[in-house]
């Protein structure tokens, strides 16, 4: 199965598509992690794109285009996989459509309000790991639990930076919504709720199509 989640940032939408591919054993294809890895490795595409994640701002859609075409043509996604943060605009829909058909599309809804006040208690590791303060905590303050290294905030967790990122998601991404829900496989989930809450819905929806 070919799914896609959305949601603003602080949704939780990445929570949710890591569980539902561990689970449902899917490939899971975040381009924030994609993009990471290669900032991390100071790679050639991670050098392209520094500029742009460090200031908050989304990564030109050539560049996340290719990013995506090249890792769902991998072997392990033929059977499917699950999308994370991606398309999030017309362009990058159009050419989404091209290389491949979706078989469902969840949105994690949740305000803005709460978006923002969930993203202050988020921490992040040079290894990759994410924390949040209420909901996934670290053993120790400060400390990541896998490598040890010190929690930071992220740039594009900076109040303007989510305020920015929240505005392009209004204005770019929701409009994309009315395609998934013209073909029938829209569906919105609650994600004012706690982490196991919220997949309870998303797993509902998934076995109700399967």
């Amino acid at each position: 199965m070919k799914i896609i989640i959305f949601g603003p940032q602080g949704s939780g939408k990445g929570t949710q598509a890591e569980l539902i591919a561990r689970r449902h054993k899917w490939p899971y294809i975040s381009t924030g992690d994609i993009f990471r890895y290669h900032l991390k490795n100071n790679t050639a595409l991670g050098q392209k794109i520094s500029s742009y994640v460090n200031s908050g701002k989304l990564v030109p859609d050539l560049l996340v285009n290719q990013v995506v075409q090249d890792r769902i043509n991998q072997p392990d996604c033929a059977l499917g996989f699950v999308l994370d943060g991606y398309p999030r605009n017309l362009a990058q829909l159009n050419f989404l459509n091209q290389i491949t058909k979706i078989d469902l599309a969840m949105v994690i809804n949740l305000s803005d309000e709460t978006a923002i006040r969930r993203l202050a208690q988020r921490l992040a590791c040079k290894c990759g790991l994410s924390y949040h303060l209420t909901f996934n905590p670290p053993k120790q303050a400060g400390v990541c639990d896998k490598c040890g290294g010190e929690l930071f905030r992220r740039d594009d967790d900076q109040p303007d930076a989510i305020k920015q990122r929240l505005e392009i998601y209004h204005q770019e991404t929701e409009p994309i919504y009315s395609d998934y829900k013209k073909d029938g496989v829209l569906h919105v989930i609650d994600g004012d709720k706690p982490i196991e809450e919220v997949y309870k819905q998303v797993d509902e929806v998934i076995s109700s199509i399967k």
